[in-house]
């Protein structure tokens, strides 16, 4: 296996679910050597969350690939002295708890740089550590809701809609995991810790950047407006004989050649479609247009034919077809299968990093509940084999 990037880094991963874990994940992916502290017993919430394989969560499997697993009680006194020890040994620490939850356990920022000066303390939360809201619970659909995206997903006239997939938490885990990066690149140089402090809420709001821009410059707030974009057209779904496909024709030469592969070069000169204003303007009547020669051929067909000529298309597609597309699944490996113990091989999906000298592909299994107990707590807390056993027979660990 080849040496990841982050190789010889440790990061106490106390995160549940999704945005933590996530960030979790991709520092694991990257070779660091990620411990994942869980609830004695019950362990993250997520490895009671469909869908499963061999009686395991795959939720929780795909979150946690690569990381050791250990269990802890913070709540005790012995607890607590175990994880500071182990704070003095690790590079970074990511928790993902309500915001107060850490200094109640006497384990915030604050008390632990001082047993580890040089600790990255990265914590994602639904609204971020400052500020009135800041102790409000935080999921991803109150990240979506709270930061504007699902105000402007969806259709005219429509309710609006939380995007399929949980973004607010994928964005909170990114950002995270980019803070953290630029952490311990400081860190490195310096020898200075940070805390790093990301909001679901900020994390939305921040990849909002032209709806936001909108009602910043012109007062006119963005509605649902469906798959068509705001600045410029036709960059919009178009209906097929099978199917919506995608056309992303974004700037007058790629309209121009769209126009010529569609057999309607005159459209070139219409004077409503002129410019990408004139176009944006009038999108409903240009559409109508399109899809008169969309209409008559299948997803792949018209996604073939502009692709060839540089006119940016793909058919809308469903998961089905992603896992079989040779570009996807085949040359971009995005769909890996990992070995999981007592199960076998186990699908997951991969990180979108692709380096040229150290891989990021996973590799590892997630571990089962304390699966690694003996080895963490000798390794990172200096613990004998007798006194693990003696914890162990508390409910400690």
């Amino acid at each position: 296996m080849a040496q990841g990037l982050l190789s010889g880094t440790v990061v106490l991963d106390l995160t549940r679910v999704l945005a933590g874990p996530y960030c979790g994940m991709l520092l694991a992916d990257m070779g660091a050597t990620v411990i994942k502290v869980e609830m004695i017993g019950k362990g993250d919430d997520s490895r009671a969350y469909g869908p499963f394989a061999g009686g395991e969560s795959c939720y929780y499997m795909g979150l946690n690939r690569g990381k050791k697993g250990c269990t802890l009680n913070l709540k005790t006194e012995e607890g607590r002295a175990i994880f500071l020890k182990m704070v003095k040994k690790a590079d970074i620490l990511i928790e993902n708890y309500r915001p107060g939850t850490m200094e109640k356990l006497h384990l915030g920022y604050d008390e632990l740089k001082k047993v580890n000066p040089g600790l990255i303390y990265g914590a994602v939360s639904g609204f971020g550590h400052t500020g009135p809201y800041s102790k409000r619970a935080g999921y991803d659909i109150i990240g979506q809701a709270a930061g504007g995206l699902m105000s402007t997903t969806g259709w005219e006239g429509g309710s609006p809609t939380r995007t399929g997939t949980p973004m607010g938490d994928v964005l909170g885990g990114l950002n995270l995991t980019i803070g953290i990066l630029a952490a311990l690149n400081h860190k490195n140089k310096t020898g200075q810790g940070e805390k790093v402090d990301v909001a679901l809420v900020d994390a939305v709001v921040s990849a909002m950047q032209n709806i936001n821009m909108i009602y910043l410059n012109e007062g006119r707030i963005p509605t649902r407006i469906g798959n068509r974009y705001e600045s410029t057209y036709p960059y919009d779904s178009f209906r097929t004989s099978d199917g919506d496909v995608i056309i992303g024709a974004g700037n007058d030469k790629l309209y121009a050649t769209l126009c010529e592969e569609m057999g309607m070069p005159e459209l070139k000169n219409d004077p409503r479609f002129l410019t990408v204003s004139d176009r944006v303007k009038n999108h409903t009547a240009l559409k109508e247009i399109i899809e008169t020669w969309t209409s008559k051929s299948t997803i792949d067909e018209i996604a073939d034919r502009l692709n060839k000529v540089g006119v940016p298309s793909t058919p809308i597609n469903t998961i089905d077809r992603i896992v079989k597309d040779p570009q996807i699944a085949g040359a971009r490996k995005m769909f890996p299968v990992i070995q999981q113990p007592g199960i076998g091989g186990v699908p997951t999906t991969n990180n979108a990093l692709k380096f040229t000298n150290c891989p990021a592909d996973p590799e590892e299994p997630a571990p089962t509940l304390g699966q690694d107990n003996d080895m963490i707590f000798s390794t990172y807390a200096d613990l004998s084999s007798k006194e693990i056993e003696e914890l162990r027979a508390k409910k400690i660990i």
